[in-house]
């Protein structure tokens, strides 16, 4: 019997695997739209560095669209690498929002990409988490660092409705949005651009 039970999950496992090769890949673009955030000027003092992709995945993966019992049928990736994605997010909304330094910033901001996916278990949903830091040029130092999330859902999807593919883009996209707007909007992160000067007896 424990035999036979081993080969059926063996089975399954390969069957598993095999649609997963099998199915399809849709490339989708996220963006990042200036419009739905009422963000507020800031200082002009960063320039857009570096996201680590921590997530253990593709560099290219977000997601699988699968059939209600979790079978695998399309796998959703993005046109560039996710680090490259993250980036650009954080770069327009520091355009939209005048803080957008370019050569000579004193300071640039980097991070880590925790989480950035998107599926369908019991409705179309997606979530990015990002570590952002705010590095001082001059030193090297790591003068801000703080854990930004985001999460977006919509209703159950219909099968047979059409594909799924762009509410999860939609979705993808405002999550990531979300995590770029709550930090840079951060009064904490901010008043690290333009920290207090020192006062003292020998300061007029």
């Amino acid at each position: 019997m424990n035999s036979r039970a081993s080969f059926l999950r063996c089975l399954m496992a390969l069957a598993g695997g095999l649609l997963l090769a099998n199915c399809s890949s849709t490339e989708v673009s996220l963006d990042y739209q200036p419009g739905l955030s009422q963000g507020a000027p800031g200082p002009r003092k960063m320039s857009a560095g570096r996201f680590a992709d921590m997530r253990r995945e593709g560099s290219y993966y977000i997601g699988t669209v699968r059939t209600p019992i979790g079978t695998p049928l399309e796998r959703v990736n993005t046109k560039i690498p996710v680090e490259q994605v993250v980036r650009n997010a954080f770069a327009h909304g520091m355009s939209s929002r005048g803080m957008l330094a370019g050569r000579g910033a004193p300071y640039v901001l980097t991070g880590e990409i925790l989480t950035l996916h998107t599926d369908q278990v019991i409705r179309p949903a997606a979530y990015a988490k990002i570590r952002v830091n705010v590095v001082r040029v001059s030193s090297g130092q790591v003068v801000f660092s703080r854990i930004y999330s985001g999460e977006r859902e919509n209703s159950a999807y219909l099968p047979g409705s059409g594909s799924p593919v762009p509410m999860l883009r939609e979705l993808v996209s405002r999550a990531l949005q979300d995590v770029v707007d709550r930090a840079l909007d951060d009064s904490a992160l901010r008043a690290r651009l333009s920290p207090t000067p020192p006062y003292g007896p020998d300061i007029l």
